[in-house]
């Protein structure tokens, strides 16, 4: 295995203006501290702080009647255009390129989010336990903020153990081309299509994944996805995530991925996306698309049973991280564990339902996480 670390200059700092702004902020309120002065004034070109009636006494106590940000009447698209990631690295298809060239096996993650909100432990579990599993595999995460030099820090210790890992702004230029991912993404920024009210990152993410092994080929894998065998043998798959009593898969999921490069289905699922986005529905671009396009027919494609890659519906994940207290438990918690490590090549995590559920020591995943890791820092 080779290490592969960006000298300093290679990894492009993010700017972070809403923490300029918050330390202006703060020094403003220090100042008033120190005064009674009524403050009105411009932050930066598109908003107002307005602070009023206020005094300072010497406890010290700061009493603030007033407080506004005042935005100017700036459209819908307008705004979601300020708050849009550019994405247009120039730099990500020859850095992506040489990183990947000599991958025995190709693994991708998107993190697309605010500047404040890198990977936590929860996501770094995702990360700890692939390289466990598939130690000669290499991982690119996708990122508008990982590859920052605060993101390289959390990624460090696998870095420094050998593992090839890389966080990376994407191009969508790049991505995009000849792709009908091109014209939609057009469509969006110019004010032609709805991006709807769901978070636009969890949309672009369901099809940056998309994109991305189009290009590359390899396996995609969500951040609250737990892996636990070797990946490896498996070509142009995808799990279902629930089955009829006979077997059949009714609903399938875009958390795992695993496709060669330039597959029909992928550019299918593309297409689908581009034409029928609805970014007010939850799911429907993302495990309710593959389900759609794959119902109406699909070549080269393995159908995985729940078990390979969901192994627990959402609703019942939270019995996975609960440490057992009874003595049935624990052995319901020693039999889950044997079953999942023998039939599952991981476990989601759906975050959603648990992002705010404990991980507890002794719990089946507690067990899990503290075998499939390499840095092992958890507990």
């Amino acid at each position: 295995m080779t290490t592969t670390v960006l000298p300093p200059e290679q990894r492009r700092p993010n700017r972070h203006t809403k923490f300029t702004t918050i330390c202006f902020i703060a020094l403003v309120f220090i100042y008033i501290f120190n005064t009674n002065t009524l403050i009105s004034f411009n932050i930066f070109t598109d908003h107002k702080l307005i602070i009023t009636s206020f005094k300072s006494t010497p406890n010290p106590i700061l009493i603030v009647k007033q407080l506004i940000i005042q935005e100017p009447n700036l459209t819908t698209n307008q705004r979601f255009k300020n708050n849009l990631p550019e994405f247009n690295n120039p730099e990500f298809e020859t850095r992506a390129n040489e990183f990947l060239k000599q991958c025995k096996l190709r693994f991708f993650m998107t993190w697309i989010s605010s500047p404040f909100n890198v990977f936590r432990d929860r996501e770094f579990l995702a990360v700890d336990a692939l390289f466990k599993t598939n130690p000669d595999s290499c991982l690119m995460i996708l990122s508008n903020i990982m590859g920052s030099d605060h993101g390289f820090q959390i990624l460090k210790p696998v870095i420094d153990l050998g593992f090839q890992v890389q966080a990376i702004e994407p191009d969508l230029n790049f991505l995009f081309k000849n792709t009908p991912a091109g014209s939609w993404f057009d469509n969006i920024t110019n004010g032609s299509h709805d991006p709807g009210e769901i978070p636009f990152a969890q949309n672009l993410s369901n099809l940056i994944r998309l994109v991305v092994l189009y290009k590359f080929g390899g396996v995609y894998l969500d951040t609250d996805f737990i892996p636990l065998n070797d990946f490896s043998g498996l070509r142009n798959s995808i799990g279902a995530q629930s089955a009829n009593r006979f077997g059949n898969w009714t609903r399938l999921n875009n958390a795992v991925l695993i496709f060669d490069k330039n597959h029909p289905l992928l550019y299918s699922f593309i297409e689908e996306f581009a034409l029928t986005f609805n970014g007010n529905r939850w799911g429907f671009n993302g495990p309710y698309l593959v389900s759609r396009v794959v119902k109406r027919g699909g070549s080269n494609l393995s159908v995985l049973a729940p078990a390979a890659f969901y192994p627990v519906r959402w609703s019942r994940i939270g019995g996975l991280l609960r440490r057992p207290v009874k003595e049935g438990e624990r052995r319901w918690v020693e039999a889950k564990v044997v079953q999942l490590k023998e039939s599952s090549y991981g476990v989601h995590l759906w975050n959603k339902q648990s992002r705010r559920l404990r991980i507890e020591e002794e719990s089946v995943m507690g067990r899990l996480i503290s075998e499939y890791c390499v840095v092992c820092t958890f507990f």
